[in-house]
Parts: C-alpha cells; structure tokens; sequence
C-alpha cells in the first residue's frame, strides 16, 4: 500500500506543477471575430469596404459590406474550399479564399495567411523574411508568402490595429476597428 501513495503523490505534485502553467492560445491560431475596413489598390482598380470576418477552427466567414451596412460579398472557407456570394446571390467556388477572390473580385485576399497575420505572427512551417520586431517586441514588418507587411498598433496593445500588405502591384490594407469574443456572439 505504501508503493502506491509515491506515484499518486507524484502524480498530484504533476498536476499541481501544469495547473499554473498558462497555454499560449497565440500559437493555436485562436477563434476570433474582427470589425474593421478594407482598402484594395491595384494596377488599374481599387475597392474599399467595411468588413467583418469571423475565425473559427477549420472555417472562415467573412462579410465586405457597404458603410450602411448591405453585404457585397459573402466569402467562406472550410477544409472543403471556399465560397463566395454576391450581393445578387452569385456564387462562386474555388480550393481557396485567394483563389477565389482573384477571380470573383479582381485582388487576392490571402485569408489562410491573414488568420495568423492579424495575431501578429508569421504563417507556422513557411519561410519568412525581414522579420522586424518593435521594442516590445510586436512584430512591426514581415516577408512572407511573396507579400510585405507592415503592421502598425495602437499604444501598448499587444495585436496590430493595422496590417498593410503588399506583393507586386497589389495592397491591401486591413484596418480593425474592433476585436469582439466569438463565443458571445450569435452564429450567422
């Protein structure tokens, strides 16, 4: 009976030991739900909308809408592929958002690498370059993927309110305006 108190009282002092650790939910490319503003310039056109795009494990839903709020475009994504739907109820379907927004669109809108750029981090197991950290240690500029990124934060807040992209003749400037908890907010 007494060789069977050590490993259980190891094994509380284990637990015990894990329980104050804090798991780094960065790294997990949390859920997350984003209000905010895009701007696209190109070559020869540019596009700007207002925007909401909720992150869930696995699947995607972004909203470009006009200043009073009408959807313009419907994108989704799930491992499947993704979806988009106009404000007349076309839909198009492609392998990804990228893909998918360039041939709808006009303008690639890399929304598998954006889940990981609007948390301030590059894209796990793909090269990057010119990485550049600000004095607290926020990312500030990144090469990844073929595009540029520059990132920009409001004081001391740890997630950028600002994330410019760009790659050939193309930018796209992601403004958020605001960050909201996913789990309290209603599925649409």
């Amino acid at each position: 009976m007494t060789r069977c108190r050590f490993p259980a009282a190891l094994m509380l002092l284990l637990l015990a030991a894990c329980a104050g650790l804090k798991p780094d939910h960065r790294a997990l490319a949390p859920d997350f739900d984003v209000v905010g503003r895009v701007l696209v310039s190109g070559e020869t056109r540019a596009f700007s909308s207002s925007l909401r795009w909720r992150h869930e494990a696995g699947h995607d839903a972004l909203w470009l809408m006009t200043p009073l709020g009408q959807v313009l475009a419907h994108i989704t994504t799930d491992p499947a592929g993704a979806t988009l739907t106009t404000a007349d109820q076309q839909e198009y379907r492609a392998r990804s958002a990228s893909a998918l927004t360039e041939r709808a669109l006009g303008w690639a809108l890399p929304l598998a690498e954006l889940r990981h750029w609007v948390l301030a981090q590059p894209v796990p197991a793909q090269p990057a370059a010119d990485v550049q950290r600000d004095a607290d240690g926020r990312l500030e500029r990144l090469e990844q993927g073929g595009w540029r990124l520059q990132f920009a934060y409001d004081g001391a807040q740890p997630l950028p309110r600002l994330v410019d992209l760009e790659r050939g003749g193309q930018r796209i400037r992601l403004v958020i305006d605001q960050r909201r908890d996913p789990a309290a907010l209603p599925l649409q």
